[in-house]
C-alpha cells in the first residue's frame, strides 16, 4: 500500500506543548518536512531562543542549541562560520526577534550571513502571559495595553520584512501565514526556498509567518485564524520583500 501521509522523520514523537489552536505546530511540521525533502537532517543545526519556541529542541531530531533571549542570529552566525558545511536555522517569535533581539537580527541581515531564520509573528508575547509585543497591532488589547495599543505613546508595530528589505545584505525575505490550506502550502514553499538558499550559499534568508495565539488573543482557535485574515494581513501584507533571484513584490 502506498504511503500518502506520514510524520516527518525530522520531528520527534514528543507531544507538542503549545496551546490548542496555536499554529507553531504547523510551522514545526513544515520545517521538518523541508529538512526531510532536502536530505539535510544529518547536518542541520537549529537555534532555539526564549519564548514559546524555547522547547523546540524537544521536537526536532536535528542537533539543537539553546540561545539567550534574542541572541539566536548571533549564535547561528557563530555556528555557521565555525562549520560552513552545516545548515543552520533559527526559530524565533516576535518578542524575541523584534524586541530584545532586533540588534542581532538587523546586523546578521546586514552582513548577509548565510543562515535561515523562521520568524513567528503572532503580535503578542505568548509565553510570558500576553504582553504587548513590538508587532502588536494599533488598538490591540493585551495585558500591558488593556485599552488597546496607543500609537501616540507606544509607537507603531514593526514590520520586520519591510525593515530588513531596506538593507543590502538579505538574499530572501518573505511573509506568509498558515491559517488555511492554501497558505500552508505557500508557507512551505517559502521555507524550502529559505533553506535551499543556504545550501546554495546565497546568504541571509528570513521567512516571517503570521501565526495565531488564541489563548492570549482571547479567541477560539477558529476565530483566531479568521483574525489573521481580518486584522493581521491588512497590516502585514503577505508576499516576497526581497529575492535576489527574482523581483521584489513588497
Amino acid at each position: 500500500m502506498a504511503v500518502v501521509f506520514e510524520k516527518p522523520k525530522s520531528l520527534t514523537d514528543n507531544v507538542l506543548h503549545y496551546c490548542p489552536g496555536c499554529t507553531h505546530g504547523i510551522v514545526h511540521r513544515l520545517v521538518a518536512e523541508v529538512i526531510d525533502e532536502l536530505g539535510i537532517e544529518g547536518r542541520t543545526i537549529g537555534i532555539a531562543p526564549v519564548g514559546c519556541s524555547v522547547m523546540a529542541y524537544d521536537y526536532f531530531t536535528v542537533d539543537m542549541v539553546e540561545a539567550a533571549h534574542g541572541r539566536a542570529p548571533a549564535v547561528a552566525t557563530g555556528v555557521k562560520r565555525s562549520d560552513p558545511s552545516k545548515i543552520v536555522f533559527t526559530y524565533q517569535g516576535d518578542g524575541d526577534l523584534a524586541s530584545i533581539g532586533m540588534c542581532e537580527t538587523v546586523h546578521s541581515a546586514a552582513r548577509g550571513e548565510n543562515i535561515t531564520i523562521i520568524f513567528i509573528n503572532n503580535a503578542i508575547y505568548g509565553m510570558t502571559g500576553g504582553q504587548m509585543a513590538p508587532t502588536s497591532l494599533p488598538g490591540q488589547v493585551t495585558q500591558t495595553s488593556p485599552y488597546g495599543r496607543n500609537t501616540e505613546t507606544q509607537g507603531f508595530p514593526i514590520r520586520v520584512c519591510e525593515l530588513l528589505s531596506e538593507l543590502d545584505g538579505p538574499a530572501y525575505l518573505e511573509r506568509v501565514t498558515v491559517n488555511n490550506v492554501k497558505n500552508v502550502r505557500n508557507a512551505k514553499k517559502a521555507i524550502k526556498k529559505a533553506f535551499q538558499n543556504q545550501i546554495d550559499g546565497k546568504g541571509f534568508s528570513l521567512v516571517e509567518v503570521l501565526s495565531s495565539c488564541p489563548t492570549n488573543w482571547g479567541m477560539t482557535p477558529q476565530k483566531a485564524l479568521e483574525w489573521i485574515d481580518e486584522k493581521m494581513i491588512p497590516y502585514y501584507p503577505l508576499g516576497v520583500y526581497r529575492d535576489k533571484d527574482g523581483e521584489n513584490n513588497g
